[in-house]
């Protein structure tokens, strides 16, 4: 698999997830509990905690409930979490979708205009950063690939959670970043659905009958069962939570995974893409 995925890809700590990460390791070890023995009791993994505690990961709502309910700490991590007023390398319409994300149960994405994030390897994103206009300074793109990359950890810390991903064929054979880019793409893509909880599904160039004409979508459900969409164009975002417009995106999706290759049909396409090379 891609190093993009790996925990070497997470941002460089900030000061205030530093104090955070302090602040609940401190009441973590007043209230007795290892990393190991507190995951289970909040619904996080050990590593997921630790990477909260090391600063290396923006802290989601519900995480820190958890925590303050169970660790008893009188108000003090929401405190802290409270002065976190943004994150680092993600654009500010991104950021409420961004923590949405990380509590997710569910969650679906269908992409006609280039690789979805979570599943972009870092070649492919820097390509991305590097052409984009107006050009970004170096320490932009950096700031970018390491919030990308943190992203990308949801796909093997939440292994409960569904993902879904419908990709247009031509994503893959416009050979963004160049042959070795793509390449090293369609292999990641096929490291990842050997994950039971992942799955890619491919929509042919061809098609005759295309229910997602109206551009990009994404769908999400909340541990409380609760569904958002959202939809991102040019420098701007919107999270959708009127019922009846998440109704709609629902039912486009749903038409489009009958519409787009099976699951194996579409591992195969890109075994031949691969195999093609």
């Amino acid at each position: 698999m891609s190093s993009s995925t790996s925990g070497s890809n997470e941002p460089e700590p900030t000061d205030g997830l530093k104090a955070v990460g302090a602040v609940l390791k401190s009441f973590r070890k007043r209230a007795g509990y290892t990393q190991e023995s507190l995951a289970p009791e909040i619904g996080y993994s050990p590593h997921f905690i630790a990477s909260i505690e090391q600063g290396r990961r923006f802290p989601p709502t519900r995480f820190i409930d958890q925590c303050e309910m169970t660790l008893d700490a009188f108000g003090t991590l929401r405190l802290a979490a409270g002065q976190l007023s943004r994150q680092r390398g993600l654009a500010s319409w991104f950021r409420r979708w961004a923590l949405l994300e990380q509590e997710a149960v569910a969650l679906y994405t269908y992409e006609c205009r280039l690789i979805p994030g979570l599943l972009q390897t870092e070649a492919y994103a820097r390509t991305l950063f590097a052409n984009r206009l107006p050009p970004l300074g170096d320490e932009q793109i950096e700031a970018q690939l390491q919030a990308r990359g943190e992203r990308q950890l949801l796909l093997t810390e939440r292994p409960n959670t569904a993902y879904s991903f419908i990709l247009e064929e031509h994503l893959f054979l416009r050979g963004m970043g160049g042959h070795e880019v793509t390449m090293e793409l369609i292999d990641h893509v096929l490291g990842l659905v050997e994950y039971r909880n992942i799955e890619v599904q491919v929509m042919p160039v061809v098609r005759a009958r295309h229910a997602g004409m109206d551009g990009p979508m994404r769908l999400l459900e909340t541990p409380d069962h609760q569904w958002f969409a959202y939809s991102e164009g040019q420098e701007s975002g919107q999270l959708i939570a009127d019922p009846k417009l998440v109704s709609t995106i629902q039912m486009r999706y749903a038409r489009m995974r009958a519409q787009a290759l099976s699951f194996e049909d579409s591992v195969s396409l890109l075994e031949q893409m691969r195999g093609a090379a």
